[in-house]
């Protein structure tokens, strides 16, 4: 993971728990303890106000671990039933709404400004005062004070303050949320516009209160699996990135041994992928389009329709490789039951739309489900997968991953100018609208919604500059700038 934080460990020990209730055939008798088990007793040591608070949050982060909407709780209804109504549905049904913000665990944080520390020592330049638009900053007994009714969060007196005295104060999720799709209600809590949000998941990384979680499919895939179904798993590129201690014929033997029958590499789908993309590419460039942008992003194509649709026409109708690889799955087998396993949240939006595949699985769920069977990846014998992707595919969870497979399969007879976008923030928004503006600057950009690509993902759980360096052992992946 990208740092040890308290809200991940909480969320990974309850899917352990979570599952090994249901590996136990005990789900529903033994759920309604688990917020008890995880904070036990009053005088427990705890993270927020209570005990009875911690237990209230406890419930709702299982209950979105069971595909459910915060705002289904009415507080009477135990987990036991939730549990009830996730073993006996038919299929999980998500809307838009992957993300749920758990209100009772939010801090409702300050609006975001700055603020003057007791490093001030009140000197006789006094830079903040002066440079400041609004007259803001006055002082008081020798020390810079700011008047929030009139500042105007410019920023202007952090630039110039000799001593470093002035902070910013921001509201994290806010703070990374490339779109603006979080804010606050009336009563200052957090929450997600949907009909503008791109299901990045970011939000739910920056959040130090750990309020924004994603609804899983994982009590679904959990019962497909004990099923008689013929049920295929397919990895991301980026499992190759040491999320997994053990390598790749490992992690297969590993999820076989929890009932899934095939394992293929979403790597085989990033060949095709790359193939329709550098033939778009040379047939747009000989038809005189000035760029084309990759798409195998789900958060940043789902941008460009929401915030960018000017952005549209230069973005390649390749799709996904999930898509391609689940494609193939069902040609060979339509009655497979695919299930996308990832450190993406996006592709739970993507999966929705897409005929192709049935289920997406997060690579922390993976691992909890390992944690519950006992299941040791580094001591499993090797087996293979079906598929055997070229080494550039398999560098597609990193950044610039997508632009080495598209230069390897190049025919060479249009001139490739590339440019990238390492991650989605309000800044590269800002710099892919400009790219309208000014454009021919390059003719091939490649945008990751993640920094460092998928394996910067919300659900990763390894280190991205050691994943980097592990998936460039095996792409043989060069490190990329960018190439005018």
């Amino acid at each position: 993971m990208k740092y040890q934080n308290n809200a991940t460990k909480i969320r990974r020990a309850l899917l352990i728990k979570i599952a090994q209730a249901f590996y136990a055939g005990k789900l529903v008798e033994l759920i309604d303890k688990i917020p008890v088990e995880m904070f036990p007793k009053r005088n427990t040591k705890l993270l927020r106000c209570c005990v009875y608070k911690e237990r209230a949050i406890i419930k709702h982060r299982i209950m979105s671990i069971l595909g459910f909407k915060i705002e289904e709780d009415d507080e009477i209804i135990p987990l036991s039933e939730f549990a009830h109504r996730a073993l006996n549905r038919d299929n999980q049904v998500f809307s838009d709404e992957i993300l749920n913000v758990l209100d009772v665990a939010c801090s409702g944080c300050v609006k975001s400004r700055y603020l003057i520390t007791n490093a001030c020592q009140g000197c006789m330049a006094r830079p903040c005062t002066l440079n400041c638009p609004k007259n803001a900053i006055s002082m008081v007994n020798n020390q810079a004070v700011i008047d929030y009714d009139l500042c105007i969060n410019c920023g202007k007196c952090v630039q110039v303050c000799p001593y470093h005295a002035i902070i910013r104060i921001p509201v994290p999720c806010e703070e990374v949320c490339p779109v603006g799709a979080i804010s606050k209600d009336e009563s200052g809590k957090a929450v997600i516009n949907f009909a503008t949000c791109v299901s990045c998941g970011q939000c739910m990384d920056a959040c130090p209160f750990g309020a924004v979680v994603e609804r899983s499919q994982f009590i679904d895939i959990l019962k497909i699996l004990q099923s008689n179904e013929l049920v295929v798993a397919m990895l991301a590129p980026a499992i190759a990135g040491d999320q997994f201690k053990g390598n790749l014929k490992q992690i297969a033997t590993a999820v076989k041994a929890l009932g899934f029958a095939r394992v293929f590499e979403v790597a085989g789908g990033a060949d095709i992928t790359a193939q329709h993309e550098i033939e778009e590419f040379s047939e747009r460039m000989h038809k005189g389009d000035v760029m084309m942008t990759s798409s195998c992003c789900p958060a940043y194509t789902e941008m460009v329709k929401k915030h960018i649709p000017e952005l549209q026409k230069f973005v390649s109708a390749a799709a996904t490789p999930m898509h391609y690889t689940a494609e193939i799955v069902k040609k060979l087998n339509p009655e497979a039951i695919t299930i996308f396993i990832g450190p993406c949240i996006a592709k739970r939006k993507e999966a929705l739309s897409d005929p192709y595949v049935d289920y997406v699985l997060t690579f922390e769920e993976l691992e909890a489900l390992f944690g519950a069977k006992g299941i040791d990846v580094a001591n499993c014998v090797e087996s293979e997968l079906e598929n055997h992707p070229s080494d550039e595919a398999r560098g597609f969870g990193t950044t610039c991953g997508v632009t080495e497979a598209v230069l390897k399969k190049a025919n060479h007879d249009v001139a490739i100018r590339t440019e990238f976008i390492d991650g989605l923030t309000k800044q590269t928004v800002k710099q892919l609208k400009s790219y309208l503006k000014q454009p021919g600057q390059f003719n091939f950009l490649e945008v990751m919604g993640c920094n460092g690509g998928c394996i910067g993902g919300p659900c990763a759980i390894g280190k991205v500059q050691q994943a980097k360096q592990a998936i460039r052992k095996i792409s043989k992946k060069q490190e990329y700038t960018q190439l005018k």
